[in-house]
Parts: C-alpha cells; sequence; structure tokens
C-alpha cells in the first residue's frame, strides 16, 4: 500500500469534508432543474434503447474523442466510454510542426442503434473525413472504425425502414446521400441530392447562421428533421421540418425560440413522455445541456411551456457531476485498473513516452519531450471539465526534477488560457501567473519559491457568467496566498470549448526535465477566504 504523502497528510483532514457536488434541484430537491450538466457537453446526440439513454458529445481536439454517456432517467449521466483513442495522427492532431487542432478534430456526432449494433458517426475538417464507428456494446467496446471522404458537416445518419441508409448533412442548404448498406462509404449511383434549399427561410429574412447540426427521426410514418439557424440580432433557434417522404417535400415550423437553447433533436421515455435534448452557449463553461418538454399537437412536437424553457422538470434530481461527469484523481492505480479515468482527455493526441503512473507509484510523472515555445503549443497537457456554478480545482506537485527553462502546473485551458506554476530560472524556482488573457501570453507575477512541494489552486465563477478565475499557491495545502487578481475568463471561437482544468509541464530551453503530481482535486465550492 501507498504510504501517505506529504500533500496526502496536509489536505486528508479538509478533505474529507468536502461537500459532494450537486446539480441544480428544486427547493424540496425532488425535481431536476436546467440546465441537466452546467458543464461543456455540447452538440448532443441522445438514444434510447429500451429503458436506457445513452449520449455522445463533441470533443474536437480532445483524445481520446467522441464521448458516450449513460443515464436512466435523463437527468444524471455517467461516463461509459469513448469512440476512439485518437481521430488521426497528423501533425495538427499530434501538436507538431507548427500545427494544431484547436477547434477542429470531431465535431458534432450522429448516434444510432440498429440491428443490434450501435453506431456513433462524426466528421472532421482536420483528417477530411467522414468516420463511422461501430460496437455490439455501447458500454465497453470494441468499437470498430472505418472512415470515407468527403467530411460529411453536421451529419444526421439515418437508417431508414426500407433497409437504406443515408446522411443528412450540410448548412443553409440541406443535402441527403445514400450509404451502403454498411455504411461503409457513399453508395455509388444512391441518392445524392438538395432535400430543402435554404432551410433557414422559416426563420426569417436576416440569417446570420444558416441551417446545421441535422438530426434525423422517423416518428408515426413522418421524417422530421431538426436544425438550428441564428436570426441576425436574434438568438440560436430550432426549427423542425416534416416530410412524408424523405426526399420531400418538406414543410418547416419554428420549433423554439428562448435563451438560445437549441441544436439537438428529440427523446422519449418509456412511459411515452417526450423531450428535447438540446445546449445553450453560457460564457466560458461552454455549451451546457438542457432539456425541454415537447408536446404533440397536429402531429407537430412543441417544444417547451408556453414556447418556454422551462426552470424545473419533471424528472428525477440530479445527483451530481463527480464522479461520472468530472472526478478528483489520487492516481493511485491497482492492478487492472485503467490508466486514467474518462473524466481525463489529453489535449491533443499524447506523446506515451513522456508520461507514467508507474514511474513513482502514486504519482502521475509528465516529462518533457521536447522544447516547445508556449503553453498552448505543449504535448501531454492532461485536462478535464470545469463546471458550474462554481468550482476549484487543486493540484500537489513534487518539482524537485525540473530543468532549467520548465513550466509545471494548474492550468485553465482556452485560447486565451490563465496559469499557474512554477518556473525554473537557472538555479532558482519561482510561482508565476501567466495570462493569455490579453491575446497574448504574459507573466503577470511572480514570486520567489524555496521549496520542492507546492500545491496551486483554481477557483472559478460562473454564476451568471461571471466567468472569473482566481489563482493560489501554498506550501503546506493549508494557508493559500492569491496569485495575480481575479482574471475574466472568455469564451472563443478558435477553441469553441469551454474552459478546462489543464495538468502541464513543459520546456523551454532543454528536455528531459520531469514532475510528479501527487493529485488532482476537484469540489463544486470555493471555500478560500477573499
Amino acid at each position: 500500500m501507498r504510504k501517505p504523502s506529504t500533500c496526502f497528510v496536509a489536505f486528508a483532514l479538509a478533505f474529507m469534508f468536502l461537500p459532494p457536488l450537486f446539480a441544480q434541484v428544486d427547493d424540496s430537491g425532488n425535481l431536476a432543474r436546467n440546465p441537466i450538466i452546467w458543464a461543456d457537453v455540447p452538440d448532443l446526440a441522445a438514444i434510447r434503447v429500451g429503458d436506457t439513454y445513452y449520449m455522445s458529445s463533441t470533443t474536437m481536439h480532445l483524445s481520446p474523442g467522441l464521448p458516450i454517456m449513460k443515464s436512466r432517467d435523463l437527468v444524471n449521466w455517467q461516463l461509459v466510454g469513448y469512440a476512439y483513442d485518437t481521430l488521426g495522427d497528423n501533425d495538427a492532431l499530434t501538436l507538431q510542426n507548427g500545427k494544431n487542432a484547436y477547434g477542429a478534430g470531431s465535431w458534432a456526432s450522429s448516434l444510432r442503434y440498429h440491428d443490434g449494433t450501435f453506431y456513433v458517426t462524426t466528421f472532421s475538417s482536420t483528417t477530411g473525413k467522414t468516420h463511422v464507428y461501430r460496437t455490439k456494446d455501447i458500454e465497453k467496446g470494441p468499437w470498430a472504425e472505418n472512415s470515407f471522404r468527403p467530411a460529411l458537416h453536421d451529419h444526421s445518419l439515418f437508417f431508414d425502414d426500407d433497409g437504406r441508409v443515408y446522411m443528412i448533412y450540410g448548412g443553409g442548404n440541406l443535402r441527403l446521400v445514400e450509404l451502403t448498406p454498411d455504411v461503409s462509404g457513399i453508395k455509388p449511383g444512391g441518392v445524392d441530392q438538395a432535400i430543402i434549399p435554404n432551410a433557414s427561410r422559416v426563420a426569417g429574412p436576416n440569417i446570420g447562421l444558416p441551417a446545421e447540426g441535422s438530426q434525423m427521426w422517423k416518428i408515426n410514418g413522418k421524417y422530421f428533421l431538426f436544425n438550428i439557424t441564428w436570426p441576425r440580432g436574434g438568438m440560436r433557434t430550432v426549427i423542425v421540418h416534416r416530410a412524408d417522404k424523405i426526399t420531400g417535400p418538406y414543410e418547416a415550423r419554428v420549433a423554439l425560440q428562448d435563451k438560445g437553447v437549441a441544436q439537438g433533436g428529440l427523446i422519449d421515455t418509456p412511459q411515452g413522455n417526450w423531450y428535447a435534448y438540446l445546449f445553450r452557449d453560457y460564457g466560458a463553461v461552454g455549451r451546457i445541456p438542457y432539456l425541454v418538454p415537447v408536446k404533440w399537437e397536429d402531429g407537430w412536437p412543441v417544444l417547451g411551456e408556453d414556447g418556454k424553457v422551462p426552470d424545473t422538470l419533471n424528472l428525477p434530481a440530479s445527483k451530481g457531476l463527480i464522479p461520472d461527469i468530472v472526478a478528483s484523481d489520487e492516481f493511485d492505480r491497482r492492478r487492472g485498473d485503467s490508466a486514467f479515468p474518462l473524466v481525463w482527455q489529453w489535449n491533443h493526441n499524447p506523446d506515451n513516452n513522456n508520461w507514467s503512473l508507474t514511474k513513482r507509484r502514486g504519482f502521475l510523472r509528465l516529462t518533457t519531450g521536447r522544447v516547445d515555445g508556449d503553453f498552448l503549443s505543449a504535448r501531454n497537457t492532461l485536462t478535464q471539465r470545469m463546471f458550474g456554478p462554481e468550482c476549484s480545482g487543486t493540484v500537489c506537485i513534487d518539482v524537485s526534477n525540473m530543468k532549467d527553462g520548465d513550466f509545471a502546473g494548474l492550468g485553465a485551458l482556452q485560447k486565451r488560457y490563465v496559469l499557474v506554476g512554477v518556473k525554473i530560472s537557472g538555479n532558482a524556482k519561482s510561482i508565476v501567473l501567466v495570462s493569455a488573457e490579453s491575446g497574448s501570453q504574459v507573466e503577470v507575477e511572480s514570486e520567489q519559491l524555496t521549496h520542492d512541494i507546492v500545491f496551486l489552486k483554481v477557483e472559478c465563477d460562473f454564476r451568471n457568467r461571471a466567468d472569473k478565475a482566481r489563482f493560489f499557491h501554498s506550501i503546506d495545502g493549508k494557508q493559500w496566498t492569491v496569485i495575480g487578481k481575479p482574471l475574466r475568463m472568455t469564451y472563443t471561437l478558435p477553441h469553441f470549448m469551454g474552459y478546462r482544468f489543464a495538468l502541464f509541464n513543459y520546456a523551454t530551453k532543454t528536455a528531459s526535465g520531469f514532475v510528479d503530481f501527487d493529485y488532482f482535486r476537484v469540489s463544486d465550492k470555493i471555500i478560500t477566504a477573499n
């Protein structure tokens, strides 16, 4: 058994009394409230198989990717796997030769269950392909993959009753293309046509974001296609098209225009109730999932309560995001354990030669494998979601084996990132705060450090889109010192992702230095005094 470390002893008693994480619930604690998940889970695709729901979403430049979540009640979701370890192996995905896949990688997925097989598909401008993943066991895998060109934008995979297979895709002008029965590629001589030209026109003439994010269903013999569009000066809007044949003609309605909650589709419960699963842009925390009740009137799905997204839902209350969506990690591993819990993802493809959980038992070792110019260029940055309404993350690091020019610590990952860590200059160590809040990397503050064990913390406030982060350091894990002023986090389109906790180590002069992370601990409370 691993002996308690200095870091563990310093924090053990305090950590025992941290409260569990709970998502929003009503005053009685009996009903769920929107958002269902106050964390970045965008571009949702969901299915129900029996009494179990499954959901996939976008994770773009992160690896592993294309996460699969499971729920029994549409509210409490658990990560159960990923469709792929790495999407590809080019320079952009491996952060080499000055290239990257920020905001790219894999985008909106489509999730289906057909004839005993689960399919999840996505597309990528980074690979130029449409990717198809399939498995008999969605929770355990393994997943088989095939891909084909071109990359079909925001497609919806659809198995029709007559055995034919299609993808509906595109932006503005929506198209239908027929696939081979085994979903290995586009069917030669099959259907390939525009089915809804200018699909946004139902939302008005002044459109900023043309209709995209297609998701198709066949319900009671009719085809229903959900899309998102965005009128200029307005908000994200759900539109629905309906037809008797998959090729059309289609009639259309605006289905929801409230709070900018949009993009997603329909799901029913075993009891016959219907919901729309959608997401909302919510500042720096990212795009967060909402559920909206659906009624059927005159053969159309009617979303919301009097056209509005309700705060309270007639569903069980959330039991919390920890440990199924975010989690602490002591980096202890028993024989047979996976290397990392599913909450962790690498920023781009990792270099597996330069991280270890075995070289020092109970620690994550990050070794620099090359020289990099800045944080966003560095490989082997380990991340997981930040979340609302507020959260904190804490690490304890042994920095005794860093080299001149190395920088390691805890970051808030987005294009306008903020980092707190240890920097080595010659033989001197410093605690530094680095910010890219202005658009370029700037060292905001520096304090001399004489210890080899350091504790670092970031606290985040996403309430009412405050999007504030504060950073702290400590030498004993008890008394915390603020470094720098509260910093504003900003969601940017080049990254297209909510902020993430990030454990990093990179070299600016000489490779092969390393740091040992003793733990990462996450909380839904900000407990440090102002």
